[in-house]
């Protein structure tokens, strides 16, 4: 019976450590002028992206871990609707030939686990449509923030969003 228990408590902690030690994305930071976007960033490692590993028609976290957020410095506007100065977190449905893309006033979200408890609180949603990469993909999940615009860049999709902050 102690044997049982010995081998029963070893592979419960084995199994813990396993998980504990599951890689995580790299947590990075996208900065424009009065934009900062905080998000994880997730590999490609041969995945096939959208439509598989990112489902299409589905919230998504846009990006890996904890759910992206988003801060502006200042009032402005994106896709064209208006956007008060703050942080909120950044969500985006994916869609074969257009994002949603979603700014939900909840903070300190893990991934899109509690979008639906929380889509009452969305500031904005706008369209986007979806580009394809020609040449070569894009390994990493990469958000940037040049002047204008918003990017989400992955695999062979590209999406902007016009930004005016």
């Amino acid at each position: 019976m102690k044997q049982m228990i010995l081998l029963l408590s070893f592979l419960v902690g084995a199994s813990s450590m396993v998980f504990s030690q599951a890689p995580k994305s790299p947590a990075v930071t996208a900065e424009g002028k009065n934009v900062k976007v905080a998000y994880g960033q997730p590999s490609k490692r041969n995945r096939v992206i959208f439509g598989e590993l990112v489902p299409y028609g589905q919230v998504w976290r846009t990006g890996a871990n904890k759910a992206t957020e988003i801060t502006f410095a200042k009032d402005g506007t994106l896709g064209g609707k208006p956007v008060k100065a703050g942080t909120y977190t950044l969500f985006t449905i994916p869609e074969a030939k257009e994002w949603t893309i979603i700014l939900n006033s909840q903070l300190g979200q893990f991934g899109a686990f509690d979008y639906d408890k929380n889509k009452g609180k969305n500031v904005v949603e706008v369209k986007a449509p979806v580009k394809t990469i020609s040449g070569a993909a894009v390994e990493k999940f990469t958000i940037s923030v040049p002047a204008g615009k918003l990017v989400f860049e992955w695999d062979k999709t590209k999406v902007e969003v016009p930004a005016q902050f």
